[in-house]
C-alpha cells in the first residue's frame, strides 16, 4: 500500500511531469513490481508478538501462521516488551529471516558531566583515552592482512564463484570490525557513566583529504 500511496502522491505533486509526458505514462502504465526478497512491512493487525512464549503470529497470503519462534538476547527482549510500538519489517538476509521491530525509547536524562574523557583514534592503537588506556589494534590488523591475502587469491580466479565468496568475505570482515569497535566504545561509555564524566572524541572529518596513508594502512580508516 505504501508503494501505491507514494506513486499517487508523486503524480499529484507533479514530480513525474504532466499527464502527457513519457515519465508519467510509463509510471501509470507499468504495474508496481517488488523484488522477490524485498523487506515486507507488517503493522500490528498483520503481525502480533507473544513475548512470554517468544513466538510471533504473521498474516500471509496463505493464511495466518501462528507460533513461529524467534530468538533475541535478554536485553533485546526487555526492550521489545517495554518499548515496541508500530510497524515491524520482515527481512530475508544471507539465508536467514529477521524481524526488525520499531521501538520508541525515551531519551535519557541529560546530566552535566563533572569532567571529560578524551578519546584519540589512531592507527597503531584503535583508541587511546585520557586515562592512559590503550585499545591496541594488532589483532584487527593481522585479521585485515589475512583477509587481504585471501581476497587477492579470490580476485585472481575471476570466476562467478569467487565473486560470490568475495562478497561474503567482505560482509564478514565488516561485521568483525564493527563488533570490535562496538566492544571498545561500550567499555569507554561504561567507564564514563560510572565516573559521571562525558566523552570528547577526536574530530576525524575529512581526514582522508588531509592525510595520505601508506598502502598497508589504507584499510585502517575504512571501519
Amino acid at each position: 500500500m505504501d508503494a501505491y500511496a507514494t506513486l499517487r502522491a508523486n503524480l499529484k505533486a507533479g514530480h513525474l511531469g504532466p499527464a502527457d509526458s513519457k515519465r508519467y505514462r510509463k509510471a501509470t502504465g507499468s504495474p508496481i513490481a517488488f523484488r522477490p526478497r524485498a523487506a515486507q512491512p507488517f503493522d500490528d493487525r498483520c503481525l502480533s508478538w507473544q513475548m512470554d512464549a517468544r513466538t510471533v503470529s504473521i498474516w500471509t497470503v496463505h493464511g495466518r501462521l501462528k507460533n513461529i519462534g524467534f530468538a533475541a538476547s535478554p536485553d533485546q527482549l526487555k526492550t521489545l516488551v517495554a518499548y515496541r510500538k508500530g510497524e515491524s519489517d520482515l527481512i530475508f538476509r544471507d539465508g536467514k529471516w529477521f524481524l526488525t521491530a520499531t521501538c520508541e525509547i525515551p531519551d535519557p536524562e541529560v546530566f552535566e558531566p563533572v569532567d571529560w574523557i578524551g578519546v584519540d583514534r589512531g592507527i597503531v592503537n584503535l583508541a587511546t583515552t585520557s586515562d592512559n588506556t590503550n585499545y591496541q589494534g594488532r589483532r584487527l590488523s593481522r585479521y585485515r592482512r589475512w583477509q587481504a591475502r585471501k581476497r587477492a587469491e579470490l580476485q585472481a580466479k575471476k570466476t562467478r564463484s569467487a565473486t560470490r565468496r568475495l562478497a561474503r568475505r567482505a560482509k564478514k570482515e565488516h561485521r568483525h570490525a564493527t563488533h570490535m569497535n562496538h566492544v571498545i566504545s561500550e567499555e569507554i561509555v561504561s567507564v564514563a557513566q560510572r565516573t559521571g564524566r562525558g566523552i570528547a572524541v577526536e574530530e576525524l572529518g575529512g581526514i582522508r583529504d588531509r592525510v595520505r596513508l601508506r598502502r598497508d594502512q589504507r584499510g585502517t580508516l575504512s571501519a
